[in-house]
């Protein structure tokens, strides 16, 4: 007996399409099992009438079926608890993606089967690629049928086997052919329809795919359960790293080429930041990149490290890669003896990874690397200079005249620290001065012979000598320093900017203006603008912040949004270095602009959608409603008139009486017709005046069919504010719903109260009431949930209803009625 802690296990036979010999499989492994002894049993086989697959259970346990009666139709379902009752060691259950009949346990069978394995009972299986949740877009585009029974690919991918029962589709179509598959009369159609060889083939080739797939992952589980870190080449995957260079297209479309000419080759692009994100390639670079790999079939992707080769082998070997493609260096001869490059360090670390070197237009050429940025201004260079020159000046008079009290070496690092502080000041050239400046000093007031520029010993000579080399370096060092401390103050400028745009992008509304505050505020501009130029060339503005200037050429700085479409700045200019961040802030403006082109669009769509499907209710109605009561007018005045028939007098009064029936109702129902258009044009105009609410009540019941069945419980001293001809529209509408589906020897009631400074008036019926989800649905125009024959309207008295009261400023809810049926709640405006 299985454990009933344990879960059981799954083993999944997976076809290309039916006939492949699926059930066939799962039968035969099933007498195999009953022949070493297993307690098995036929959950659910569905023969189709096939004789080999009827052989095939022949023998087998079969747990007998569960009958279900539904809409006085009986079908028969696998029955569940029969089989947990049994509780054998394994169940056969057919067609994993079929949908139960209305009362079973669950609504899929393959619910059915996570309770099976939840009891601890093995369960094997079959289902078809095409009924796979993931994949069943693609197969209606193969096959031009949608299916809809499937089952989440999770369900199937946590199985323990799966097994593809494959079979070519010329022997598949031959099968069918001799009908081994369907039944005479459809085997024509099938074979010019869903079972072309070239559908086929399709279905084949994404069944090996999606197995393939689940047996890499297989594969990788295995390597990281067991930490395998060697390449296994099951599959050719070919890693590419790109620099962001020039020549970084070209390296990507030789991989793509390399990768096609093996089988089911996969290649990857990889780009390595550094962690602290100072230098890179722009992020405009990298979307391109990213775009060109996916059209070149490969995927792109990012990591970061500081020690590039260590990256890509990492990168490589975490995706089990065979190949790694890298372009020739761009350094010169020189430069990759005395430090090696990346490629040389990913040929040296690669060990059973194969490295292609790959040649391009841009090996062994220079380039010359990008102008620093220019962190400090003018005025601190000056300061800086001055500072360089005057300090060493100032402190070598007050050294000079203390002399007595310190030596060469004090005086030496006193103005080093005057270089240092001048580094700080203006940068490197003021301090490469201070240092000349300071070594000047040194010699002429504090190495013998004094007041001269010569020096006596050589050990002095060392000492001016390694004064200026140290002050020269300590410079650069410092300035470096200042340089790199301002380029990642200005980084995390431009990271928190693009993440607040990031954010704003993902929740924020089309504030077109709130965005540029933003930019103004960011880049110290007086003013921004979008402007948008029309094909004559006139620039308009679409939309302004503080002192924008009017036209293009007016602009301290600008960034394209589209083509006929500019984001422009004034009162400020931004340094090469930022312009990234200006281009991220048009392309915002850009998306902001699509998307209330897209909202406009979908509230157009859904207007015009709205607008068809009146259109096409109020046809129906006309042509069937309207037809209905004008037809019958017609026949009794036609036979009134015809002289070949004498009729009595209680005869024509029934005629009289049919033709009047009939223009009440037609008249009715255009009434409805016509307060309906006037509510959507918002043509409803209410004029609100005190009215006697029992009065206006006890008048709309009077001229309604079956009114006397309305008890009328309302305070003669109430009064609403009301337009009195809309509430008598309001309440014969809902009267007569009421009455409607209330049964003929139970009555409406109507009460009302007081509720605060509103009155509300509850209309309730006994009838069968509604769901709670169709609620609202009754307020909705030509509804009638189905529930109402064709005859009696055209389903717009409960929405005309609605409208009106909304006119008068009341609303107008549903509730269900205590004890079964469905109150109206209408609530208005109480008179002072």
């Amino acid at each position: 007996m299985p454990s009933s802690t344990a879960r059981g296990r799954l083993r999944v036979y997976l076809g290309a399409a039916p006939g492949v010999g699926k059930t066939y499989a799962m039968l035969d492994e099933g007498r195999r099992r009953v022949e070493r002894g297993t307690d098995l049993v036929v959950g659910y086989v569905e023969t189709h009438g096939r004789p080999g697959t009827e052989r095939a259970v022949a023998g087998l346990e079969v747990v007998p079926r569960a009958a279900l009666e539904h809409r006085g139709t009986r079908q028969e379902e696998m029955d569940l608890e029969a089989i947990l009752a049994r509780r054998p060691e394994v169940v056969l259950v057919d067609e994993l993606a079929h949908t139960n009949a209305p009362g079973s346990t669950h609504e899929k069978r393959w619910q059915d089967v996570e309770a099976l394995l939840d009891a601890g009972i093995e369960v094997v299986t079959t289902v078809n690629i095409q009924h796979l949740a993931s994949l069943n877009d693609v197969t209606e585009q193969v096959t031009g049928i949608r299916q809809r029974e499937t089952v989440p690919d999770h369900v199937v991918r946590s199985a323990d086997q799966i097994e593809l029962v494959d079979m070519s589709p010329q022997a598949l179509r031959r099968r069918m052919a001799h009908g081994n598959i369907y039944a005479a009369d459809r085997i024509d159609a099938a074979l010019s329809r869903y079972f072309r060889e070239g559908n086929l083939t399709a279905l084949r080739e994404l069944a090996l795919l999606w197995l393939a797939d689940r047996v890499d992952e297989g594969l990788s589980r295995y390597r990281d359960e067991h930490e395998i870190d060697s390449t296994w080449a099951t599959r050719e995957r070919i890693v590419v790293p790109v620099s962001g260079g020039p020549e970084s297209t070209t390296l990507m479309r030789r991989t793509a080429r390399i990768a096609s000419r093996r089988s089911a080759g996969e290649w990857q692009a990889l780009y390595v930041t550094r962690q602290d994100g100072l230098t890179g390639t722009s992020p405009d670079r990298l979307a391109g990149l990213a775009t060109a790999a996916e059209e070149l079939g490969g995927s792109f992707h990012t990591v970061v490290g500081d020690d590039p080769a260590e990256a890509i082998l990492a990168f490589a070997r975490a995706e089990n890669a065979t190949q790694v493609v890298i372009g020739a260096s761009r350094r010169g001869r020189i430069s990759t003896l005395l430090r090696p490059g990346v490629g040389e360090r990913v040929v040296a670390g690669s060990g059973d990874i194969d490295v292609h070197i790959v040649s391009h237009d841009h090996a062994r050429a220079r380039t010359s690397p990008a102008p620093a940025v220019d962190t400090i201004g003018p005025r601190r260079r000056a300061a800086g200079l001055v500072l360089g020159v005057a300090a060493p000046l100032c402190l070598s008079l007050a050294l000079h005249l203390t002399r007595d009290l310190h030596a060469l070496p004090i005086e030496a690092m006193s103005l080093m620290l005057v270089v240092v502080a001048t580094a700080l000041v203006g940068g490197l050239a003021p301090a490469v001065v201070s240092a000349l400046v300071g070594a000047l000093l040194l010699n002429y007031l504090f190495t013998p012979p004094l007041y001269t520029l010569s020096v006596a010993e050589t050990e002095n000579v060392v000492t001016i000598a390694i004064f200026v080399a140290v002050g020269i370096a300590v410079s650069s060092v410092v300035d470096r320093a200042a340089r790199r401390t301002a380029e990642a103050r200005a980084a995390r400028a431009e990271a928190d900017a693009l993440s607040v745009l990031a954010h704003n992008l993902l929740t924020s509304t089309a504030d077109t203006e709130g965005l540029l505050s933003s930019a103004c505020r960011l880049f110290n501009a007086t003013g921004a603008a979008v402007l948008r130029r029309d094909p004559a060339g006139v620039e308009t503005v679409v939309a302004s912040w503080g002192e924008p200037p009017g036209c293009v050429e007016r602009a301290d700085m600008a960034a394209a949004i589209d083509d006929r479409t500019t984001l422009v700045l004034s009162g400020t200019t931004l340094p090469a270095s930022q312009r990234g961040l200006l281009n991220a802030y048009a392309a915002y403006a850009k998306v902001m602009a699509e998307r209330r082109d897209a909202t406009a669009a979908e509230v157009e769509r859904l207007r015009l959608e709205e607008a068809d499907r009146t259109r096409t209710a109020l046809l129906a109605a006309v042509s069937h409603d309207l037809r209905n009561p004008l037809a019958a007018a017609k026949v009794a005045v036609a036979s009134l008139r015809s002289t070949d028939v004498t009729f009595s007098e209680q005869d024509r009064d029934e005629l009289l009486e049919t033709v009047e029936e009939a223009t009440d109702r037609l008249a009715a129902l255009v009434a409805n017709l016509l307060d309906m258009s006037r509510i959507n044009t918002g043509s409803v105009s209410a004029v609100l005046t005190e009215v006697d609410l029992a009065a206006a009540v006890r008048g709309s019941i009077a001229p309604l069919p079956g009114g006397a069945r309305i008890e009328v419980a309302v305070d003669p001293d109430v009064v609403v504010l009301a337009d009195a001809g809309l509430l008598d529209r309001v309440l014969a509408n809902i009267c007569e719903n009421a009455l409607t589906y209330t049964p003929a020897s139970a009555s409406v009631r109507i009460d009302a109260a007081a509720a605060g400074e509103r009155v509300v008036l509850r209309i309730a019926d006994t009838g069968p009431g509604v769901r709670d989800r169709d609620h609202e649905r009754l307020f909705a125009p030509f509804q009638r949930l189905g529930d109402v024959p064709r005859q009696d309207g055209v389903g717009l008295g409960l929405a005309v209803a609605r409208g009106l009261t909304e006119a008068m400023g009341g609303t107008i809810a549903t509730e269900e009625t205590p004890g079964g049926g469905l109150t109206f709640i209408l609530e208005l405006e109480g008179a002072r």
